[in-house]
């Protein structure tokens, strides 16, 4: 994944876009992504740790979900998701217990998608926007340690983006200790757009420019070279989700 990857994607009342790009500063593109509205699922993953492990990690998610089996109701998939996040976070720590590497993780955010119903499961600093009828909100919240600076009031949220800390990230599948993974869900509205994105993307797009850019065609191709202009130091990817 040396230069910009693209795949848009269609199934029953679900479009979908996805890009990914390592950035103006890496060579290794850690990130992955997930784009099967045929089974009702998006995701991103951002690996964490050295190269070959970080992708490893995001790679051992992204085929994990990719591989569920289709045609599941809501709450078996949401199980399933479940069950086989939490089976590569073991995978993880096993092998990295069997190679001595101090961490294979990634971070995991999912969108899943059934009848009138959707559902997000998230760890780590990947985050989900929903835009409905024009506006734009963050739906997952960050677990990272300036997230938790600007919960105790220690810094502004204005300051969080530009914190000298705001790579550090306080769960991941594959960290130190159990996975938990936080869940919203709600029901789905006709001209829902939904955008999953690593922090690469986040990091230097404020959210009065995504909105902007939502709306266009092609929005996820629109969204990494509007990033890319701002020359991140990161691996970059967008997951867009449109629902007719």
């Amino acid at each position: 994944m040396s230069e910009l990857e693209c795949r848009f994607a269609a199934a029953g009342r679900f479009r979908s876009w996805a890009a990914t790009h390592p950035g103006a500063v890496r060579a290794v593109n850690q990130d992955r992504y997930v784009n099967r509205p045929d089974l009702g699922i998006w995701a991103v993953a951002d690996g964490a740790g050295g190269h070959a492990e970080g992708q490893y990690a995001a790679t051992l998610l992204a085929q994990a979900l990719e591989t569920l089996p289709p045609a599941l109701a809501g709450a078996e998939l949401l199980t399933e998701v479940r069950g086989r996040i939490l089976a590569a976070h073991q995978a993880l720590h096993e092998e990295s217990a069997r190679h001595g590497h101090e961490i294979i993780a990634s971070t995991i955010v999912v969108l899943l998608a059934r009848d009138d119903h959707y559902a997000c499961l998230w760890a780590g600093d990947s985050r989900a926007y929903l835009m409905r009828a024009g506006i734009l909100n963050q739906i997952t919240r960050d677990h990272s340690l300036v997230e938790e600076l600007v919960d105790a009031g220690v810094i502004t949220a204005e300051e969080r983006e530009g914190h000298p800390q705001a790579n550090i990230i306080t769960r991941a599948v594959g960290a130190t200790g159990e996975l938990e993974l936080d869940k919203v869900s709600d029901r789905l509205v006709t001209g829902d757009r939904f955008l999953l994105c690593s922090d690469g993307l986040s990091k230097v797009l404020a959210s009065g420019r995504l909105v902007e850019i939502l709306t266009q065609d092609e929005p996820a191709e629109w969204l990494l070279s509007l990033a890319l202009s701002q020359q991140p130091d990161d691996n970059v990817t967008a997951v867009v989700v449109v629902l007719s």
